[in-house]
């Protein structure tokens, strides 16, 4: 399953996250992994969640995104979610490869058992419809 949370700066998408990944540390039977593109959350999440940045790996762009995110599943079975905070810092705003983007992590999320949920700011309209073939916003 794919989510996101939509919003524009400041409205309350990181937090929302942060509380999204605290609480999955403590309901999950497995591994919790938190994506940021640079280091800010390092005193927001739990320890037991493996907190990781994409500048570290030079990670940018649709592909190489989901190829790090396709290795963090095949690496470990034991990961059951997924969260990532300011997805379009580390993919960028190319709207019209992100429907292509989601059905690939849908088709993930299903052969590796993972929830994905992802931090978008944007407004709702600004993304393209197929998006939310894929995803559901909370």
């Amino acid at each position: 399953m794919i989510k996101l949370i939509i919003g524009n700066k400041g409205s309350g998408k990181t937090k929302k996250l942060i509380d999204l990944v605290n609480s999955s540390v403590e309901n999950s039977d497995g591994n919790v992994v938190c994506i940021e593109k640079e280091p800010k959350l390092t005193y927001d999440v739990s320890s037991k969640a493996r907190l990781l940045e994409t500048d570290t790996y030079r990670v940018s762009g649709c592909k190489a995104f989901y190829g790090f995110l396709a290795g963090i599943c095949a690496g470990n079975y034991d990961v059951t979610d997924i969260l990532v905070d300011a997805t379009f810092k580390i993919v960028g705003r190319e709207y019209s490869k992100l429907p292509q983007f989601f059905e690939m992590l849908s088709e993930l999320s299903e052969a590796a058992d993972v929830d994905f949920t992802f931090t978008i700011s944007c407004d709702k309209e600004d993304l393209p419809v197929e998006v939310f073939d894929y995803c559901e916003e909370i």
